[in-house]
């Protein structure tokens, strides 16, 4: 049987018969052919060169007359035909026999406990090429179990050793890619009489803590990323790359940082979301609850967007509830109709909104719309959670029907506008508790109706005082404030009467005190400024003419402190040193701008000015830098300031000149000759 016939599962593959069983194979089949009987190439030869002289002695001797010899073997042609067709024949069939090699065994219809040693091993070696798990395996069984005396044993030792690192290898393989647990199941199939079987164990634990360190980097990613730390999370990913499997650093890297991209883009959405819903608007809060619906379960942000969606949700029902609140029934409605089904507030919603229907048509006002909000009310389903609610809220609108009666009776009373009947209306008003739930608007309906009584008994005390202070003398004046006094506190036109009381008050006070600001104010202007303000201080404060006495009396102390200023500095300019002068200057620029002294005032300063400059050049000539001390006196609102410091910096060049070109880049003096700063 040749190698075509041996079945897949023993196919050799791409690998080479090693020589030594080649060998082996090879001795085996010319010692089976002994025993067999066959004759070998060369035996053949042997008897056809025997059997010719056999075939001549059978021909009867020439010259004999016994018979005569046939003419067709007197041919020389049959001769040479023969002579050349039955060598010929010899060597080509001893040629085949020797070139022909023998045919491989059938391995797997071998009868193994019966096979021999050579077979095994190349059996085992055919297995081996595979380079499977299974083959492996059979390739290290066939074998194995051979003698430790054969004479192969140390070649099968070898190949024992090699086949298992092979499984081992193979195992890595699939570790690499991803199977751990394939890879652990293949490494220990390796038998444990293996000299290879030692490393399995450590090949295992290596594999498990690679493997664990892998997972514990990837849900330490995972977990930023639900955190929405996208820097750390990609940090972390960044240490697959050190992990020592390519199925981790590659395929599973690369599928996270998909992952971590993906779930920062959710997280700027969710981000933005949360941005809409803070601004309180229900178009915005309904823009957030869309955005984060589009968020997929696949993301790590998927969980924090589907808690978001009921917040937001939940903040639209409080936004509904204020406006409510605020008896805005249509517009609370409205917002609780659109809040989306994916909040999970359905049922909340249409609570709200049954409540919120039923209050709208209390809020009407009359007996009809209590009885309409009473049934819708009654509507409600005592498994529902506003059912307690709503019991407590028919309770209420019960007895604001009976009140609503009362309030509706008075007010009709109280058209009629008399004292009489807003009298009545009063007193039909208060039969209404001030517990009940028209109770605050029964007040406030009494209160009202008190404040027109008192506008009626009132407003004729107004009307006398007003006419009696159109004289506007101070005896008119007196008359109508004690006529408006009458006007107790806490009735209805007291705060008018005092704003009227007010203004006839302040007339009657600057009556009293415009002539004494007059006789001030000519004091002032003819020079008396000290008499003047002794008149204005006669006002007393919290008077009408008050402030602007005040004000005068501020200005005429300034015109006084000037004069002293400008005084003081012509005395003090005397002296003529530069420190006199200067101290002159500062006197005199107290003077203020507006008063009018403030011209002379500017004069003297660049008069007094130009004389110190003039000292400091004078000074100049001996001595500089006291020149230098004394120009700097000179202020800077001064005439003559810009010449002042013109002079001061020749002077400081005078007293430090710059270098010259040749002694500033000097190298045998880099120090001596730098220009000064």
């Amino acid at each position: 049987m040749t190698e075509r016939d041996i079945p897949k599962s023993w196919s050799l593959g791409k690998a080479r018969e090693p020589d030594i069983t080649t060998r082996l194979s090879r001795s085996g089949q010319l010692n089976e052919t002994k025993m067999s009987g066959v004759p070998p190439a060369d035996s053949s030869s042997k008897s056809v060169k025997q059997s010719k002289p056999n075939t001549s002695e059978q021909l009867p001797p020439s010259g004999r007359g016994s018979g005569k010899v046939p003419r067709w073997l007197k041919s020389w042609v049959l001769w040479v035909l023969l002579l050349t067709l039955v060598p010929g024949s010899i060597a080509f069939m001893a040629t085949s026999m020797l070139l022909k090699l023998p045919s491989a065994p059938n391995c797997p219809s071998i009868f193994w406990p019966l096979a021999s040693a050579s077979v095994r091993l190349h059996c085992a070696q055919l297995a081996a090429s595979k380079q499977t798990v299974k083959d492996l395996l059979q390739a290290i069984a066939l074998v194995k179990q051979l003698p430790q005396s054969h004479p192969l044993r140390s070649e099968i030792d070898r190949l024992l050793e090699q086949w298992s690192r092979d499984i081992l290898k193979l195992a890595d393989e699939s570790f690499q890619q991803g199977k751990l647990e394939e890879a652990i199941a293949t490494a220990r199939q390796i038998p444990e009489d293996m000299a290879a079987h030692k490393l399995v164990t450590e090949q295992i634990t290596d594999w498990e803590k690679i493997w664990s360190e892998a997972e514990g980097i990837y849900q330490q990613a995972e977990n930023e990323m639900r955190e929405q730390h996208w820097h750390d999370a990609f940090m972390a990913a960044a240490k697959l790359l050190r992990v020592d499997n390519k199925f981790w650093s590659s395929i599973k890297y690369d599928q996270l940082n998909r992952l971590i991209t993906t779930a920062r883009e959710d997280g700027d959405k969710l981000a933005k979301a949360e941005n809409l819903a803070q601004s309180g608007s229900v178009d915005n809060l309904l823009k957030a609850i869309k955005i984060a619906e589009s968020i997929q379960k696949e993301s790590y942000v998927y969980q924090k967007a589907q808690e978001a969606i009921p917040q937001f949700g939940r903040t639209m029902l409080d936004l509904a509830q204020k406006r409510l609140d605020n008896r805005e029934a249509d517009e609370a409605i409205s917002i609780a109709q659109q809040i989306p089904l994916s909040t999970g507030l359905q049922s909340e919603t249409e609570d709200f909104v049954a409540i919120a229907e039923a209050q709208r048509n209390a809020w009407i006002g009359n007996v009809a719309g209590l009885e309409t909000a009473i049934s819708q009310a009654q509507q409600i389903d005592p498994s529902r959670a506003v059912y307690d609610k709503a019991q407590q809220l028919i309770a209420r609108w019960q007895l604001e029907i009976e009140d609503v009666s009362k309030l509706e009776k008075a007010r009709e009373i109280a058209s009629q506008g008399t004292i009489n009947d807003l009298t009545a209306a009063i007193a039909e008003a208060q039969q209404v508790p001030e517990n009940n739930p028209r109770g605050e608007e029964a007040r406030a309906e009494i209160n009202g109706w008190v404040a027109q009584i008192q506008t009626i008994e009132d407003r004729p005390y107004l009307e006398r005082a007003e006419e009696i202070a159109v004289l506007e003398d101070i005896n008119s004046l007196g008359a109508a404030i004690a006529e408006a006094n009458q006007i107790r506190r806490g009735r209805a036109l007291y705060r008018e009467a005092q704003r009227k009381i007010a203004i006839w008050t302040a007339k009657i006070e600057r009556i009293e005190d415009q002539p004494y600001l007059d006789q001030a104010r000519e004091l002032a202007r003819s020079g008396n400024l000290s008499a003047a303000i002794n008149v204005a201080q006669q006002i007393p404060s919290g008077r009408a003419l008050s402030g602007e006495a005040q004000a005068a009396i501020d200005d005429w102390r300034s015109q006084i402190r000037a004069r002293e200023n400008w005084k003081r500095a012509r005395e003090v300019a005397l002296t003529g040193t530069p420190q006199a002068l200067a101290e002159a200057i500062r006197l005199a620029n107290r003077v203020p701008r507006s008063n009018i002294l403030s011209s002379d005032a500017s004069i003297a300063i660049d008069q007094w000015s130009q004389q110190i400059l003039d000292i400091a050049r004078s000074q100049g000539e001996s001595d500089i830098s006291r020149a230098i001390e004394t120009a700097k006196l000179i202020p800077r609102n001064s005439a003559v300031y810009n010449a002042a410091q013109e002079q001061i910096r020749t002077w400081r060049e005078f007293l430090n000149p710059a270098p010259t070109p040749e002694q500033q880049f000097d190298p045998l003096l880099p120090n001596r000759f730098q220009p000064q700063q």
